[in-house]
């Protein structure tokens, strides 16, 4: 089930957090100001209409003067006309700036998530983050176009329309203004509930993408063994859920627009018949009358539009906290911020090295304890354990993908919290046992480890260490575009082109989780001919679980519970370590059969 990590605050404003948007807002400030600035003028224009119906009417109609009333149509028409254009010249000062606000918030949000841990990254869920990206931030761009303004200009519009009115007949004014406080008081009940199922609304939504997101993605999975009625059914669940929560607003949004409507349009129908009273005792003219329901007329659209505005600017502010929830999350510490002075060893140490998962309980055993390795420079070293040992974790550790709890590992000599995470990862490359490939072409997936310059020289030099070769066969040979996640090449052909980054740049450290396991006997050992050259110009980790891949390495270390508890080269530890000997028989004697492989693969090398 998806996971919604954040859920509304009980203490929430959505003034303070609307107000976080302006950072953003404030480069394009002065076209919005402008903006507002356009729209307020037009519908001031709208309120001056009314004015010249009541000079049309005590004038022109009461005198039968035609000219008189062909002038007055003609300055209707003109006041129509430039509340038109004036309407039409605001919505094209805010198109350009907002869609310029919008994609710089989209560029910071995905910078942030760039820098995130590695373990912000396993805590949330993919379809949350997307969800961010695309649909809140399209909210926030509507928030800015629209609500922003109009609560701004409605509101200057029913104060320069209330005051007409009350210019007009004050008597009249007073009972248009009867409803105001029980709507305020509905506004207010309305925008603290409404708040709380906009927030769901747009969590849930994030847990549909992700729903979605993972059944593209594992569609193979799904129809390999049959579960799509099963997905089909938790789809339909969440989107039935979904679909309950905007209900839920839709019936929240109702009841204050029956509000604001019924109310407003009671109060019309009064001072309507008062002012027939009146007109009719002589108190009113007819032309203040028409003049005075005109402009309550006119108002009718600013007021109505209160319930709508605050649900576009509740889901706004919404949409803000979730945005801002991922920009407040704390980045990866720091380039250089100190390491201990460096050691005289030269490789890979680690020294002492301790890690526990971020978001693990405090009383459980940490995943790496006192971890103390030290490869020597051009060694590489095998590292073999049990599943759950932790060796996928020391991988992690070396190009900081995770930082370490306690201890430190040091590059020949230097603190790897001491240098830049660009200058780090420019030292060591890691290819992982389940290879990420990108929607790109082989060749600029395999150059993403190579230095900026790199071109088919050294494409050609790693496909060939990586028995690659079948990148040259697909249909535009290394341009080819690969797909979503590779999933057009096989397992093995995806873990070969990944092993193939890992050692396109040729890095002078080189980390590598199982990088074979998916290759056939014959394409292994090929692999491994050609991989012994490149180890033999680098320093080298490799996990590894097949006698194959450990006989690559000048030394193997084992690990067990999180510790390293012996090291030697592959013969001393068949026959001094029963675990080790187990673990490279896979049988229960595995003393003995292991001592036996061990002697055979002696004599082969």
């Amino acid at each position: 089930m998806p996971r919604t990590p954040a859920t509304a605050s009980q203490d929430r404003s959505a003034v303070r957090s609307l107000l976080r948007l302006w950072p953003y807002v404030r480069p394009v400030r002065i076209r919005l100001f402008a903006a507002a600035f356009v729209a307020v003028l037009a519908s001031c224009t709208g309120l001056v209409i009314p004015l010249v119906l009541k000079w049309m009417v005590d004038g022109p109609v009461a005198d039968r003067d035609t000219a008189g009333v062909w002038l007055g149509a003609l300055c209707l028409l003109l006041l129509g006309v430039a509340e038109a254009l004036l309407f039409g010249l605001r919505r094209w000062l805010v198109a350009r700036p907002l869609s310029h606000v919008e994609a710089e918030m989209r560029a910071d949000l995905y910078g942030r998530l760039q820098r995130l841990p590695v373990a912000f990254h396993d805590r949330w869920a993919s379809g949350q983050l997307l969800s961010r990206a695309t649909s809140d931030l399209g909210l926030l761009r509507m928030f800015l176009a629209f609500p922003l303004t109009f609560l701004l200009v409605n509101s200057v519009t029913i104060l320069f329309g209330v005051v007409i009115m009350l210019l007009q007949d004050w008597t009249l004014g007073l009972v248009i203004l009867g409803p105001a406080i029980p709507v305020v008081v509905v506004c207010v009940y309305f925008e603290n509930r409404y708040a709380v199922v906009a927030r769901r609304s747009q969590d849930q939504a994030g847990d549909l993408t992700t729903v979605v997101e993972e059944s593209v993605l594992g569609i193979r999975i799904i129809k390999g063994f049959g579960r799509h009625r099963s997905q089909a059914l938790a789809f339909r669940e969440l989107s039935s859920t979904l679909r309950g929560t905007e209900l839920h607003k839709a019936r929240l949004l109702a009841t204050i627009w029956a509000v604001i409507v019924t109310l407003p349009e009671v109060a019309i129908g009064a001072a309507l018949v008062l002012g027939v009273v009146q007109v009719a005792d002589g108190e009113l003219s007819a032309g203040t009358l028409v003049a005075f329901l005109s402009t309550a007329l006119a108002l009718r659209w600013p007021v109505d539009s209160i319930g709508f505005l605050l649900a576009m600017s509740q889901e706004a502010a919404t949409a803000t906290e979730r945005y801002f929830e991922v920009m407040d999350e704390a980045p990866e510490e720091p380039d250089g911020h100190g390491g201990r002075a460096a050691a005289s060893d030269g490789g890979l140490r680690f020294d002492g090295v301790t890690f526990r998962y971020p978001d693990a309980s405090p009383d459980s055993p940490p995943t790496l304890d006192g971890v103390d390795l030290h490869i020597r420079p051009g060694e590489s070293m095998a590292l073999v354990g049990a599943t759950g040992s932790g060796k996928t974790t020391l991988t992690a550790l070396v190009p900081r993908l995770h930082e370490v709890t306690a201890g430190r590992i040091t590059l020949d000599g230097e603190d790897i919290t001491a240098m830049s995470r660009e200058e780090l990862r420019s030292r060591v490359a890691v290819a992982f046992e389940e290879p990420t490939l990108f929607s790109a072409s082989v060749g600029e997936n395999v150059l993403m480890g190579a230095a900026d310059g790199a071109g088919a020289v050294e494409l050609e030099r790693a496909l060939g260490v990586a028995q690659a070769d079948f990148a040259h066969a697909l249909p535009q040979g290394v341009e080819t575009q690969v797909g979503e996640q590779g999933l057009s090449l096989s397992g093995g052909q995806r873990q070969r082109l990944a092993l193939a980054r890992a050692v396109v740049g040729q890095p002078r450290f080189l980390v590598l989780d199982d990088p074979l396991s998916a290759l056939d006997v014959h394409t292994e050992a090929a692999v491994e001919a050609a991989l012994r050259q490149v180890l033999a110009d680098t320093t080298a980790l490799i996990v590894a679980h097949r006698p194959s891949t450990v006989l690559l390495a000048d030394r193997v270390a084992l690990l067990s519970d999180g510790r390293v508890t012996a090291v030697g080269t592959h013969q001393e530890l068949l026959r001094s370590n029963t675990e080790y000997a187990h673990l490279m028989s896979g049988e229960p004697s595995g003393t003995q059969f292991g001592t036996q492989f061990g002697e055979q693969e002696a004599d082969r090398r």
